[in-house]
């Protein structure tokens, strides 16, 4: 799968989303994504009881910074114990298939990589 057929698919399924920021954020939603988690310096505990609350799956896409992996790998850790599947394909297609390091430029990099 190419970077616009996962935009897609991701457009379609409308997962839940775990991103660090606002910027983060606000890349997704330029994308057409929906349903998106802000950190924001919240306890993470209280991140994971709020998607195990709302949902069975979901993705982390936090940045591929020393933070951020800290971050990723705590949360997967706690959602997994609440019984929350992370979806980690499209992370790594990310951060194997791409230069992208930080979530926030992903729209700008869909729009000067797309094939459409």
């Amino acid at each position: 799968m190419n970077l616009d057929e996962w935009i897609l698919k991701l457009v379609r399924e409308q997962p839940f989303i775990i991103v660090e920021g606002v910027k983060d954020k606000r890349a997704l939603v330029a994308l057409g994504l929906k349903k998106i988690i802000l950190l924001q310096g919240r306890p993470l505990f209280t991140i994971v009881e709020e998607v195990a609350d709302l949902t069975n799956s979901c993705l982390i896409l936090t940045d591929l910074d020393a933070e951020g992996k800290k971050l990723y790998a705590t949360l997967k850790k706690g959602l997994q114990r609440h019984k929350v599947k992370v979806d980690d394909s499209f992370r790594h297609f990310l951060f194997k298939e791409t230069t992208l390091r930080h979530v926030e430029g992903l729209a700008t990099y869909v729009d000067q990589h797309s094939i459409r």
